[in-house]
């Protein structure tokens, strides 16, 4: 088996895109590095949660990796209705916020 990133979540059964280019830190400060696909879904997942590029990340990384976290569900490879803001994309809450 191929390795992952370390921000792929063991039953996320998505392959990298890219080398690691940033790091997602949750409440807490705990971090993984990965790349923008993982870190996207990772960060999307985490409450409270930011992106740091790395040293060597192509400019634009971390706000790619932002954006795309906005409108991802939370755990977005669990096939199941999602109908509770907790498992809802920040955008599809906000949408339903009138914002």
């Amino acid at each position: 088996m191929d390795r992952r990133c370390p921000s792929a979540h063991p039953e996320d059964p998505t392959p990298c895109v890219g080398p690691a280019v940033v790091t997602v830190l949750d409440a807490v400060n705990a971090g993984a590095d990965g790349c923008e696909h993982h870190a996207a879904r990772l960060l999307a997942s985490l409450e409270g949660g930011r992106v740091y590029a790395l040293p060597h990340a192509p400019a634009g990384a971390a706000i790619r990796v932002f954006t795309a976290a906005d409108t991802t569900r939370p755990f977005c490879w669990v096939d199941s209705p999602r109908i509770r803001p907790s498992q809802l994309s920040a955008s599809e809450n906000r949408a339903r916020q009138g914002r």
